[in-house]
């Protein structure tokens, strides 16, 4: 667990990034629920899967990523429709950090998320679907803004959604570089690495109990 210098301006809220903070995400599982598990990895190791996925977290609609899969590199257009068919295959609640989440909870915490995820799959297969995110105040969808982490304006929009300013805000993502791109506009990172670590980072910003 890394976290920056102590903030000059008091830290009241928390910024939650979702996928393997708070909802544990394994493309594995989804992509071999429908071609195997053997098949899966090859098609998780040898295509770009970050960057073609991480298109539809920026707002680029489903079918239209699949197509173009279809046209491109037709070899792995199974695994991908896998992906997509059996995408609630690969979330599950993480319950030691969603424990933090209700202890702030109770504590009247400002709480929100900041999640890349498309807006067809966050809709479809998150939201109603985990208790954890009616604790949040609002949860920013990248895929819905047409925004997605590390760019500064999801932050910003986060901090604006919060009434409260980035410095008032800690973020907490298990992506170093996300982090990294939350204190360029002002608020205090955490890098996620397990729950009982960041309670204890979140007691000495003074919002968890200890």
């Amino acid at each position: 667990m890394h976290r920056d210098p102590t903030p000059t301006t008091a830290v009241v809220g928390v910024v939650w990034d979702l996928g393997n903070v708070l909802i544990d995400w394994r493309p594995l599982d989804a992509v071999a629920a429908g071609v195997g598990e053997a098949e899966a990895r090859r098609f998780l190791t040898e295509f770009d899967f970050g960057s073609w996925n991480h298109a539809c977290d920026a707002g680029r609609p489903w079918a239209e990523a699949l197509a173009e899969l279809d046209r491109t590199h037709p070899e792995w257009s199974a695994h991908a429709r896998a992906y997509h068919r059996n995408f609630a295959a690969a979330l599950t609640e993480l319950p030691a950090s969603v424990a933090v989440v209700r202890d702030l909870h109770a504590a009247g915490v400002p709480q929100c998320g900041l999640t890349n995820w498309s807006h067809e799959l966050y809709h479809a297969h998150a939201a109603g679907r985990f208790g954890l995110l009616d604790l949040l105040d609002h949860v920013v969808v990248s895929g819905t803004e047409g925004i997605a982490k590390p760019d500064p304006r999801i932050y910003l929009l986060a901090a604006q959604r919060s009434g409260l300013v980035p410095q008032q805000l800690v973020f907490v993502d298990d992506k170093a570089s996300n982090v990294e791109a939350a204190r360029t506009v002002g608020m205090a990172g955490i890098v996620f690495t397990d729950a009982c670590s960041l309670r204890e980072e979140l007691v000495t910003l003074g919002l968890a109990p200890a």
